[in-house]
């Protein structure tokens, strides 16, 4: 884990209220698909920084891309939406666990992004090296990321009003537009992902799951983001999972959506 003040590459607006940044960063060379970093803002009224994950990963060029949404008039999100090329901007990382790379050979795999989850899937498509890769992903409204995700495997899509590909929710997409996959991969709003978890149960498929979750420092020492484990402690109580340290990625079977 590295912290530093890194140099802002460059930075755009993608779609509403939607900006992507490259960042320069020795974090690059260690980082893998699933993970994130904390980002500072300049404004030390915030002393908290913002968890972002990683949308691409160039460990040779030492380079890193995140994606993320802006909420609010003066938050943090904001202040980041800001910068440009050529500012600098303090971050931590890699942090998190990361999705597992387990072998593929043969076996039909599917990933899925809703909302804000949509990002760090492009990373983890590009690990995979495969030209089958299959991607669900779900949009609110406006599309982002699409041409970049053609470019790495087969996408389809579904936006809630119905202004590009399906209209509905990723859930339309793996009932109707998927052979049942082996493996899936998903990162997205907790409804989403509960709802994978219950179709993953019922047809005995294996689910990692990457879950979103407001966070404080990021490294596990503040326990402000837990979730529930299906395993239970000595005296019958769950026992619980930081999902910034022991996540953010779950083998589904493992903790309470």
């Amino acid at each position: 884990m590295v912290k530093e003040t890194a140099k802002i590459i460059s930075q755009d607006k993608i779609a509403k209220d939607i900006f992507s940044m490259w960042i320069k960063t020795d974090i690059a060379y260690e980082a893998k698909a699933g993970q994130f970093i904390s980002v500072f803002t300049k404004d030390r009224s915030k002393l908290l920084p913002r968890p972002i994950s990683l949308c691409e990963i160039y460990k040779l060029a030492g380079l890193i891309r995140i994606v993320y949404r802006v909420t609010g008039k003066d938050t943090g999100t904001k202040q980041l939406s800001r910068l440009e090329g050529g500012d600098t901007i303090e971050i931590m990382g890699p942090l998190g666990n990361g999705f597992p790379m387990e072998d593929d050979d043969g076996k039909e795999i599917l990933l899925i992004g809703g909302g804000i989850g949509i990002p760090p899937m492009l990373q983890l498509a590009k690990e995979f090296k495969r030209a089958d890769v299959r991607m669900a992903m779900g949009y609110k409204d406006e599309v982002f990321l699409k041409e970049d995700f053609e470019n790495v495997g087969s996408l389809i899509i579904a936006t809630e009003d119905g202004n590009a590909g399906v209209q509905g929710n990723v859930m339309d997409l793996v009932a109707w537009h998927f052979k049942r996959p082996d493996t899936i991969y998903a990162c997205g709003p907790t409804p989403m992902l509960r709802a994978l978890k219950e179709y993953a149960d019922r047809f005995a498929i294996t689910l990692y799951v990457s879950m979103e979750e407001k966070m404080a420092c990021g490294i596990g020492a503040c326990l402000a983001c837990v979730c529930k484990s299906t395993h239970e402690d000595e005296y019958g109580n769950p026992q619980q999972k930081k999902i910034c340290s022991d996540g953010p990625v779950f083998l589904s079977s493992q903790v309470e959506v």
